[in-house]
């Protein structure tokens, strides 16, 4: 093969439904510029496959069975840092999109836009550029500082609550007074419009707000 070919763009689909892995392979691979170098179901797998086929980008889905995608993006650029992520996702919360960009993704894209075009995300975050759902940009350019996503305080709080902790232990730990780590319960259920404590550990874990042990 002669030297002045342009090297592919090899990119790793990560998403736990085969049939919108399948739908992704399709679109990218209509691209003449696009190879895909692997497949993975879960954060687990991604993490291993992206070590072999060292990918140029990672198309990675942020809920994911096992390990999320978060946690699966902080695992490879920790080993690549070189590796470009575009994240998909359902929802457009400012604190996901804010975790997801924490966690070293490029780019934040919604699964269900109707003007998705991946194609386009894909070479704009391989080329270093910083990509953002334009109904993600639109509403966190609406919104004040206060909602742009959790604090880092109340990301403690989180984690001891996910952890099964009691207010009054919470407070002990962080030397908060219990009041004070109420009111911090309470802002964090209205940030995300969660208003049940089962269900507000259930999402931190599945969107990967919280480190599991």
């Amino acid at each position: 093969m002669p030297n002045n070919v342009p090297k592919k763009l090899g990119v790793l689909l990560v998403d736990d439904h085969a049939l919108v892995r399948r739908g992704f392979k399709r679109i990218l691979e209509d691209d003449a510029d696009i190879e895909i170098v692997g497949e993975a179901s879960d954060g687990e797998e991604a993490v291993r496959i992206a070590a072999k086929a060292r990918p140029a980008v990672i198309v990675m889905d942020c809920a994911l069975p096992g390990i999320s995608g978060l946690d699966a993006t902080r695992r490879i650029l920790q080993a690549q840092p070189e590796t470009a992520i575009l994240m998909l996702s359902m929802h457009s919360e400012d604190t996901l999109v804010r975790q997801a960009l924490d966690a070293g993704a490029r780019g934040y894209v919604l699964k269900s836009a109707m003007d998705l075009d991946l194609v386009n995300a894909v070479k704009r975050v391989a080329r270093g550029e910083k990509v953002l759902d334009p109904q993600v940009a639109r509403t966190a350019a609406l919104k004040g500082e206060r909602e742009s996503g959790l604090t880092p305080r109340e990301l403690d709080v989180l984690q001891r609550i996910v952890a099964g902790k009691s207010n009054k232990e919470i407070a002990a730990e962080l030397s908060l007074s219990v009041n004070t780590v109420s009111v911090h319960r309470a802002n964090i259920m209205d940030a995300l419009g969660i208003h049940k404590t089962a269900e507000l550990v259930v999402y931190a874990i599945r969107n990967g707000l919280v480190t599991l042990p």
